[in-house]
């Protein structure tokens, strides 16, 4: 999805630059697929370069907590509750939906890169209110989690 002011038509292709968190520019070609007023669904024809700046990009914003991605699967009929990058309140509706609504039975953060006192909020609200355990928390979560305990 794009937003822009420019008066687009459907099918018309332009040239799109942009970054990714602290990226070097993206240059892209795309074609405009459908409308709603200013924002289009686009169909982005990436090449070889923009692909690696891209996956770059998003590979250091989630070795430095500054993204995130939360998967729940289902592990030897267990549901688990998958989080890498940063644990922040930005995930806080997703995570409350896999534990209100897809039964979630483990959380997996050993892939965490970053927590700050929304994502130990929401890890004490899945063990104290849920029940669902941490296993392998990641260097960051253990210590941020020896924090918390060491001040109460």
């Amino acid at each position: 999805m794009l937003r822009t002011e420019l008066p687009l038509e459907v099918g018309e292709a332009f040239g799109c630059e942009f970054a990714l968190f602290d990226s070097p520019l993206i240059d892209m070609s795309a074609v405009a697929v459908s409308r709603t007023g200013t924002l289009y669904d686009v169909r982005f024809q990436a090449g070889p370069i923009s692909e690696h700046l891209i996956q770059d990009a998003i590979d250091n914003a989630l070795a430095s907590g500054d993204a995130s991605i939360l998967s729940i699967n289902d592990l030897h009929g267990r549901k688990v509750m998958r989080i890498a990058g940063g644990l922040n309140g930005g995930l806080r509706n997703d995570f409350m939906h896999g534990l209100t609504r897809m039964g979630i039975d483990e959380l997996d953060l050993s892939a965490v890169t970053g927590i700050d006192s929304a994502g130990l909020e929401l890890c004490r609200i899945a063990g104290e209110q849920y029940r669902i355990g941490i296993v392998r928390p990641s260097p960051c979560v253990h210590a941020a989690m020896t924090q918390l305990n060491d001040r109460f």
